[in-house]
C-alpha cells in the first residue's frame, strides 16, 4: 500500500522523469543541502515529501515558482486539483494564471487583504493584469506528442537496480607516517627554529640530570662529614681513658689541644676515606655546606629559566604549526573542485576544523612535550642510576622493554580506533547541522522524534567508538601500573637483602630514581601513544591539505588575456561534454553552438534538462571537455580569476554575505560611494539601504535574512551593473520574486546591459520571447537554437509546446512579442 502511494505521489509531482535519469533513480545520493540536484527538482521533492504525508491541511509556498511553465501546469492540476482535492490547499503563488481554478483567493497588498473566489475580486475592481503584468487565463490542454514521450518512464522498484553507496570518508591504516610528523615540524618553523629547540631540550635535561646528582654528592659529603666528627668523639673518648700521671701522655693531650676541629676533621676524613674510597668507588670535592647550597640554587636557578624559555620556545612552534596547518587546510577547501563539495558533507569538513583543529591546538603540544621531556629524562635517569648502581641497568632494561612490547600492542588497536571516532564524528556534524537548517520543515512535518531517533543513531555509534578507545586507554594503564607495582617493589627489596651499600644518598637516589622512573615510563608509554592518536588529527588535517584543486587562478603569463577582454561577447561552445563525477554519465552532451556579440539569449527547458550545468560549464566549475571560446579564447587555457572576473552572474539563490551593504556590493573597494548608490538607485534599492541605520555601513545578517529574496536578488543586480562585464548570466534569477520585481529586474536588465551579452535561464517565458536567440536544452543535449518567433513556426517542436502550456490567450501574447522582436530584429538588419 505504501509503496503504491509513493509511486502515486512522484508521478503527481512530475518527479518520475527526474529519477530515471539520476544514476540510481530514487536512491540517488543528493549531497548535503541536495546539492547535486536542480532548484526544480528539489522544490518537486520538497512538495512530494509534503503530499506524501497523510493531512488535513497543506501549506504550500509557492512550490511553482522554481518549474517552467509546462511541470508548474502539471502540479497544479495532477497533484495541487487532483490529487489534494479532498483536502484544503493553502497555496501562496506568483503564478496567477491558476487563480480562476481555485475557490477562494485571499490578495495581500501593503498590509491590506481583498478576499473572495477569483469572479467576485474581479467584479469589485481588482485588476489582476496589472497585478501579473500578463492577462490571467487558465485553460485546459492537450499535451504534445513529445512532452508525452518523455513521460514514458520505468518502474522505480526493479530489484535489479543497483544501490549506491555514500561516499565513505577516507580513514588510513597503519602507524602515522614519518612523513606527518615532519610536516608539522615543518609548518612549525624552519630547520634553525627546531634544532635550537632541541638544543634547548638537551641542555635542560643535563642541568635536571646534574642537579639530581649533585643532591647525592651532597647528602654523601654530610653523611662523610658527619662520620669524621663520630669519629672525631671517639677519639676524644679514648684519650679520656689515659692514666692522669703520665706525663708524655699529658703532654701529648695538651699538644693535641692546639690542633683546630677542622683539621682534626679533615684527618679523620682522609682517613676514612682511605679505608672506604674502594668499596664507594667515588672522588669526593671538599665543599662547605655554604657553597653546596649556592651551586645547587644557582643549578636550579639556570634549569628554571631554560625550561621557561624551551617551554616558550615549543609551544610558538606549535602555535605557528596549528595555524599554518589550519591556513593550508581552508586555502585547500577554497581552492577545491566542486565535486569535492557534492561528495563529502559540511558535516565532515566541520569536523576537520572544529574537532582535529581542536586536538591539534589543545592536545598534541602537551602530549608532544610530555613525551620528549619524558623521554630525555629517561635517558637522564638511566645514566645517572648507571653510574651510583650499574646493576639497576638490568631490571630497568627490562621493564622499559615490557613497557615497549605493550606500547606496541596498544597502538595497533587504539590508533585505528581513534580513526574510527573521527570518521564516526563526522555524520553528528552533518545531521546537526542539516537538522538546524531544516528546523522549520522538521517542526511543520512533527519529525522532531524521527530526526532525533537518527541523531541518536549517530550519536550512539560515535560513542560507541568513544568508549572502545577510553575503554583501550584505560586498559593500558592498569596494565603499565602492575608492571611499575612490580619493579619498585623489587628494587626496594633488593637494598634490603643484599645491604652493601653504605652511603645513603646512593639508596635514596637509587629509589626515588626507580620510583621516578617508572612513573615517567608509564606516563610516557600513555603520552606517547596519546601523541600517535593525536596526530592522527594532523593526517585528516593533512589530507584536506591535498585535496584536488580547481585549475590555476592566474593564467600563464604567454596565454593571458588582454586587460580589455571580452571587447565583444561573443560566446561558442564546440562539442562541449560535462560531468560531475568521473563514473557518471554525462551531463551536457556534444553542445555546439555560437552566441553572437550583444545578443540576449533565453535558455529554456525542463527542470534537470542541463541548464544550471551549462553555467557551470561556462565558469569552469567542473571539467569539462570540448573547447569554450569567449571573443575566439579558449577559457580552459586562461587563469579562472581571469575567467570568472570577466562572467557577472545573478543565480538562482541570490547570497548576501555576513559584513556590510557596503562590503557585499563592493569587496574589493573599488568603487566610490557615488558609484553604489547609483547602482542601488538604478535597482530601486537605494529608499531601502538609506532606511537602515547606519545606510551603507549597515551590517547584514547571515545569508541576508534581513532583505527578502527579491531585495537580494536587486543587490546581486547591482553587483553586476557595477562590475559592467561584457558577459552576464542569469540563472534563473527571478522564479522566486514577485511580478514587479521581476519586471523591475528585466528593465533593468534590458536599459543597462543592451551592449552585453545576456544568458537568462528562465521558467517563465515571457522574460525571454523578446530575446534575439532561444536555446533549448533537454536531457543535456541543445534540440532547438534560433529566434523565439523561428522556433515557434514549427508546431512539432519543443519551444512551441512550452509555449501552448500557457494557456491560449498567453500563448497569443508571447507568438505577439516574438513576432514583434522578429520583426524589429528584421529592420534593425
Amino acid at each position: 500500500k505504501e509503496a503504491c502511494r509513493y509511486k502515486t505521489v512522484v508521478q503527481k509531482c512530475s518527479l518520475e522523469r527526474d529519477f530515471n535519469l539520476l544514476p540510481y533513480g530514487d536512491k540517488t545520493i543528493v549531497g548535503d543541502r541536495g546539492v547535486s540536484l536542480s532548484g526544480g527538482q528539489r522544490a518537486r521533492i520538497n512538495l512530494a515529501r509534503a503530499v506524501y504525508k497523510e493531512a488535513d491541511i497543506y501549506l504550500l509556498d509557492d512550490p511553482l515558482s522554481a518549474v517552467d511553465t509546462h511541470v508548474g501546469r502539471e502540479l497544479f492540476e495532477n497533484c495541487i486539483s487532483g490529487y489534494l482535492k479532498n483536502k484544503i490547499v493553502v497555496l501562496v503563488t506568483h503564478q496567477l494564471q491558476y487563480l480562476q481554478n481555485l475557490e477562494h483567493v485571499l490578495y495581500l497588498e501593503n498590509g491590506n487583504s481583498k478576499q473572495g473566489s477569483f469572479r467576485e475580486l474581479k467584479e469589485r475592481g481588482l485588476d489582476f493584469a496589472r497585478i501579473s503584468g500578463e492577462e490571467v487565463e487558465e485553460e485546459k490542454f492537450e499535451e504534445p506528442k513529445e512532452l508525452k514521450k518523455q513521460k514514458s518512464i520505468e518502474s522505480m522498484d526493479s530489484d535489479e537496480m543497483e544501490t549506491p553507496r555514500p561516499v565513505e570518508e577516507q580513514k588510513s591504516t597503519g602507524s602515522v607516517g614519518a612523513f606527518v610528523y615532519k610536516s608539522y615540524f615543518k609548518a612549525g618553523g624552519n630547520c634553525c627554529v627546531i634544532f635550537m629547540f632541541f638544543t634547548l631540550f638537551i641542555c635542560a635535561q643535563l642541568l635536571a640530570s646534574g642537579s639530581d646528582y649533585f643532591i647525592t654528592y651532597w647528602v654523601n659529603l654530610e653523611q662523610k662529614n658527619g662520620e669524621a666528627l663520630q669519629a672525631l668523639s671517639n677519639t676524644s673518648a679514648t684519650v679520656d681513658t689515659e692514666p692522669a700521671n703520665s706525663t708524655d701522655g699529658f703532654i701529648a693531650l695538651k699538644d693535641n689541644t692546639n690542633i683546630s676541629l677542622p683539621t682534626l676533621k679533615r684527618s679523620h676524613h682522609h682517613h676514612v676515606s682511605d679505608r672506604n674510597d674502594t668499596s664507594s668507588g667515588q672522588d669526593l670535592w671538599e665543599l662547605s655546606t655554604e657553597t653546596c647550597i649556592y651551586v645547587y640554587s644557582g643549578l636550579i636557578g639556570i634549569l628554571i629559566l631554560m625550561t621557561l624559555v624551551r617551554s616558550f620556545t615549543f609551544f610558538a612552534i606549535c602555535m605557528r604549526a596549528s595555524m599554518r596547518l589550519h591556513d593550508r587546510m581552508f586555502e585547500s577547501i577554497t581552492r577545491t573542485t566542486m565535486r569535492f563539495f557534492n561528495t563529502n558533507s559540511a558535516g565532515r569538513i566541520l569536523n576537520r576544523f572544529s574537532k582535529d583543529m581542536g586536538a591539534i591546538d589543545e592536545l598534541l603540544p602537551a602530549a608532544m612535550i610530555d613525551c620528549l621531556q619524558i623521554g630525555l629524562a629517561l635517558l637522564g635517569i638511566i645514566i645517572v642510576v648507571a653510574i651510583v648502581s650499574p646493576w639497576l641497568l638490568v631490571p630497568t632494561c627490562t621493564i622499559g622493554v615490557i613497557f615497549y612490547l605493550m606500547r606496541i600492542f596498544y597502538l595497533r588497536t587504539s590508533r585505528n580506533v581513534k580513526r574510527l571516532e573521527g570518521v564516526t564524528r563526522s555524520p553528528v556534524f552533518s545531521h546537526l547541522s542539516a537538522s538546524l537548517l531544516g528546523l522549520t520543515t522538521i517542526r511543520a512535518f512533527g519529525a522532531e522524534e524521527v530526526l532525533t531517533k537518527e541523531f541518536d543513531s549517530h550519536q550512539d555509534l560515535h560513542s560507541s567508538a568513544w568508549f572502545a578507545f577510553i575503554s583501550t586507554s584505560r586498559a593500558f594503564g592498569y596494565w603499565l601500573d602492575i608492571v611499575c607495582i612490580i619493579y619498585i617493589t623489587l628494587v626496594t627489596f633488593s637494598f634490603l637483602l643484599i645491604g652493601n651499600e653504605r652511603f645513603g644518598g646512593n639508596v635514596g637516589l637509587a629509589i626515588t630514581q626507580a620510583i621516578g622512573l617508572t612513573g615517567m615510563f608509564q606516563w610516557g608509554m600513555r603520552q606517547s601513544t596519546e601523541l600517535e592518536n593525536q596526530m592522527t588529527s594532523v593526517e585528516r588535517v593533512l589530507e584536506y591539505s591535498s585535496i584536488e584543486h580547481e585549475p590555476d587562478l592566474e593564467s600563464a603569463p604567454e596565454k593571458k588575456p588582454p586587460e580589455t577582454w571580452p571587447e565583444d561577447g561573443k560566446v561558442e561552445f564546440r562539442h562541449v561534454y560535462l560531468r560531475y563525477f568521473p563514473d557518471d554519465p554525462y551531463v551536457l552532451k556534444d553542445l555546439n553552438f555560437t552566441i553572437l556579440p550583444k545578443e540576449k539569449v533565453g535558455i529554456v527547458g525542463r527542470t534537470g534538462a542541463g541548464k544550471s550545468s551549462l553555467i557551470n560549464a561556462l565558469f569552469q566549475l567542473t571539467e569539462t571537455a570540448g573547447q569554450i571560446l569567449i571573443d575566439e579564447i579558449n577559457i580552459c587555457n586562461i587563469g579562472l580569476h581571469d575567467l570568472r572576473t570577466k562572467i557577472s552572474i545573478i543565480p538562482q539563490e541570490p547570497v548576501l554575505f555576513s559584513g556590510t551593504m557596503r562590503k557585499n556590493l563592493d569587496p574589493f573597494d573599488e568603487y566610490s560611494d557615488a558609484d553604489l548608490w547609483k547602482a542601488l538607485e538604478e535597482v530601486e534599492l537605494k529608499e531601502a539601504v538609506e532606511d537602515l541605520t547606519a545606510g551603507l555601513n549597515s551590517k547584514m545578517s547571515e545569508g541576508g535574512s534581513n532583505f527578502s529574496v527579491g531585495q537580494r536578488q536587486l543587490v546581486c543586480l547591482a553587483r553586476a551593473i557595477l562590475r559592467n562585464n561584457k558577459v552576464l548570466v542569469l540563472d534563473e534569477a527571478t522564479a522566486n520574486v514577485d511580478p514587479q520585481t521581476d519586471a523591475l529586474i528585466q528593465h533593468t536588465i534590458r536599459k543597462k546591459f543592451q551592449n552585453c551579452t545576456v544568458l537568462t535561464i528562465a521558467h517563465r517565458l515571457h522574460t525571454i520571447m523578446d530575446s534575439d536567440k532561444v536555446l533549448v536544452m533537454d536531457a543535456g543535449t541543445m534540440r532547438e537554437f534560433g529566434h523565439p518567433y523561428t522556433l515557434l513556426q514549427n508546431p512539432k517542436g519543443i519551444f512551441f509546446g512550452m509555449v501552448e502550456q500557457t494557456g491560449r490567450t498567453m500563448a497569443d501574447v508571447l507568438f505577439r512579442v516574438a513576432k514583434e522582436s522578429y520583426n524589429k530584429l528584421g529592420l534593425e538588419q
